[in-house]
């Protein structure tokens, strides 16, 4: 009687390479823009208010608003970038959000 053989086929893997898995979406950042209508008192109060950044901090920052015409305040994923900026924007600050460079 014959013997049947059996015949298995190379199983292929499946291989990700780690350029496949997806990645936390973190380089963005929230900027905050020059206006003709906030004072710079209020500015940095709501640098301090809203992110708890110590005054020297929330002055810096102002002054980079003001001086340089824009700075950046925060950053990491584009969620809370937009979650920022809205909150700047309710303060009555021109804030926009983008990703980062």
């Amino acid at each position: 009687m014959p013997t049947a053989s059996l015949s298995l086929a190379p199983v292929e893997e499946e291989v990700t390479s780690l350029d496949e898995v997806v990645a936390p979406d973190v380089p963005w950042v929230t900027i905050v823009w020059n206006d003709p209508v906030n004072l710079m008192t209020y500015v940095t109060w709501v640098f301090e208010t809203y992110f708890a950044y110590p005054r020297s901090k929330a002055e810096k920052l102002m002054m980079d608003v003001h001086v340089r015409g824009r700075a950046v305040v925060s950053h990491g994923p584009r969620e809370s970038m937009e979650r920022d900026a809205e909150a700047l924007q309710g303060y009555g600050l021109w804030a926009t959000f983008e990703k980062d460079e």
